[in-house]
């Protein structure tokens, strides 16, 4: 008789009284203990319905194949494919799993993208919205009271009542006036550009070689690290800085100290530039707006304008030449510019092909040309008179994340995922390529010195090469690695004559590469 689970002969042996059934005892309790049924007929069972047998001792007879050699390796070889088979099973249903997860992701992915859509339905709707109200007729009492508000704060009163059709502010566009100013602006740096030399006081070959860390300053927040932006005031040695922390810092190299720290974007800095005619400092933000800020006697920096023309980040400011007039690119695919000293915008430039918004922006030396990268990849060329695209550049991989013309006003420069394209204004071509990353690291920033004698890289670290002609080669003379620790370099930018560079990057230290003692020589004659 055999045990109704094991199936061998029991050495405790119990009956079951309603079923008849002979179990193990040890067997059968754990089966009680566990599930309180019979494990044949699935009846209820209980230890009380178990009836002990007695039995005499019985010795358990050796298994035939347990007794030679052959016979026990023919136990081992059923019990690994006993094994291998178990494993098999497992790996099968490893991958039924993964196929559900896999499922269960994809239909997470498809709930985020429709909640999106109707986030961003829901933002339209809202702006609508926003926009018939505005279009409604106002009260007399409530139309007085809103002006006196909007001159009583000090910034510049938007045009919100000034809506075309479409629902879109109606601008005054660039006038002939500016216009001419503009074009003269062009005929007078054309005409210097012809008899430019290179300054005597420019850092020569041998010197940047011998460049080295001179310091590092810890200009913004911990807790929200990172500097994306950087512009250097070439006159007065001074070093503006846009950080994660929504603050933007202008610090004075000379005494090593923060001259004004401007708050007041709501997210991120993502560009700063200064204006070389003036105390004022122009920011944009991820929180849609730009600010201008106006220098003070006493070194600080207040709020002059709140631009608030773009609906989406706003990743890049350009200064024109002038220094009254500035250019302003969103990822809202569309570029502003700005008469500084009214904080008006003139013109709103939207692309109607899909480029998927503008990720940076440069003017050409001259001013009439402006260069804009986007986050599909391409590069377009603007006339600033009258607004049209006028050249547009493929090739890149990536978002173009940086864009610089060289001084002399041939060479373009662009920045993106793929690396560093140099690009002949003249014919319009692509001319050399510079991939010095693998293809996950893109490369931030690429700046030309104020000369066009160097140009600098930023990725995982910072190279610096001397510039040479279109058929020339153009070598790496420098390579400074990444001290911060990050791998990412966001902004790179040449100091007065190349005689240092200043680097910021995802820590919140600002550093500064040259040759020591041109350094501690420079900040004395200062």
């Amino acid at each position: 008789m055999n045990c109704s689970i094991s199936g061998e002969v029991p050495e405790e042996p119990v009956v079951s009284k309603t079923s008849g059934l002979l179990f193990e005892k040890r067997l059968i309790q754990r089966h009680i203990s566990d599930y309180g049924k019979c494990p044949v007929t699935g009846a209820a069972l209980t230890m009380d319905d178990l009836v002990p047998i007695k039995a005499g001792k019985v010795v358990k007879p050796r298994p035939v194949q347990a007794a030679s050699i052959p016979g026990m390796l023919g136990m081992f070889q059923n019990e690994w494919d006993a094994l291998v088979l178990s494993a098999f099973a497992s790996e099968q249903q490893l991958h039924t799993t993964r196929q559900e997860l896999s499922h269960c992701l994809y239909q997470h992915d498809s709930a985020c993208r429709v909640i999106a859509r109707l986030k961003k339905e829901l933002d339209e709707a809202r702006t609508m919205l926003a926009n018939l109200e505005r279009q409604a007729p106002m009260p007399a009492s409530t139309e007085v009271t809103a002006h006196a508000s909007a001159l009583s704060n000090g910034k510049r009163a938007a045009e919100d009542d000034e809506l075309g059709p479409d629902g879109k502010k109606i601008r005054q566009g660039i006038s002939a006036r500016i216009i001419t100013e503009l074009t003269d602006c062009n005929a007078a740096l054309s005409q210097q550009r012809k008899k430019r030399q290179i300054p005597p006081s420019l850092a020569s070959l041998d010197a940047v070689e011998r460049y080295t860390q001179l310091n590092s300053y810890p200009l913004h927040k911990t807790n929200k690290a990172g500097i994306l932006s950087i512009d250097i005031h070439q006159s007065k040695d001074l070093i503006a800085t846009g950080g994660v922390d929504t603050n933007a810092i202008v610090f004075n190299r000379s005494s090593g100290e923060i001259s004004s720290t401007l708050s007041g974007h709501s997210k991120k800095v993502t560009s700063v530039k200064f204006v070389a005619d003036g105390e004022l400092v122009v920011s944009g933000s991820a929180d849609k707006t730009v600010r201008v800020w106006q220098g003070s006697e006493n070194g600080n920096y207040d709020c002059k304008h709140v631009l608030k023309d773009h609906t989406s980040e706003v990743r890049a400011v350009t200064v024109h030449a002038t220094n009254n007039y500035f250019v302003t690119a969103s990822l809202d695919n569309s570029w502003c510019f700005y008469e500084l000293s009214s904080g008006l915008c003139l013109a709103q430039v939207e692309d109607s092909s899909p480029s998927d918004g503008y990720t940076s922006a440069a003017f050409h030396p001259d001013g009439l040309i402006l260069g804009t990268g986007t986050s599909g990849a391409i590069v377009k060329i603007w006339d600033v008179k009258s607004q049209a695209n006028v050249a547009r550049f493929d090739g890149h991989v990536g978002a173009v994340t940086a864009i610089s013309f060289s001084e002399n006003g041939y060479f373009l420069a662009t920045a993106a995922q793929d690396g560093v394209k140099l690009w002949d204004l003249r014919k319009l071509r692509n001319f050399r390529t510079f991939s010095p990353y693998d293809e996950n690291t893109p490369t931030q920033s690429v700046e030309f010195d104020h000369s066009g004698s160097y140009l600098a890289i930023g990725g995982s670290d910072i190279r610096v090469y001397q510039v040479a002609s279109v058929k020339s080669e153009w070598n790496c003379i420098k390579t400074f690695p990444d001290l911060s620790g990050t791998g990412k370099i966001n902004s790179v930018r040449f100091g007065p004559d190349a005689k240092y560079i200043a680097v910021g990057s995802m820590d919140r230290n600002l550093r500064l590469f040259g040759l020591p003692g041109e350094d501690s020589a420079t900040e004395q004659e200062s």
